[in-house]
């Protein structure tokens, strides 16, 4: 069974930092398009940023770009968001997610998720 077991989530001061992680089991992060998405209270899920398997290539939204990193452990199976330069605005829940479908920014394309992780960036 396909398993993503998030971490990394807490409270911060805005201008602080958190790494989460992703976890996998059932599947190889290194074979999948993994995900990272916010879903703010009220809000939709939203697009935060994505790793590729092919290429190697990071995409991010536009508040993450500059502040968020992607990344993966292959040997792991895990992969990672650090977040730097945290503003309330980045409060929500984190969830990572992984398929091989595209377009890469919608929710509906992938088909795994992880059980969530809170961020709260307080002023």
């Amino acid at each position: 069974q396909v398993q993503l077991v998030q971490s990394g989530g807490g409270l911060v001061q805005a201008g602080g930092s958190l790494r989460l992680s992703c976890a996998a089991s059932g599947l190889k992060v290194s074979k999948y398009v993994m995900g990272w998405f916010r879903q703010s209270r009220g809000k939709e899920r939203e697009f935060v940023a994505v790793i590729g398997w092919s290429g190697g290539t990071i995409f991010y939204s536009a508040s993450a770009k500059g502040r968020f990193t992607g990344s993966r452990d292959n040997a792991k199976n895990t992969v990672f968001l650090q977040m730097n330069s945290l503003q309330p605005e980045a409060t929500g829940l984190y969830y990572c997610a992984a398929d091989r479908a595209y377009p890469y920014q919608c929710a509906a394309s992938y088909a795994y998720w992880g059980q969530g992780t809170q961020v709260t960036v307080s002023s």
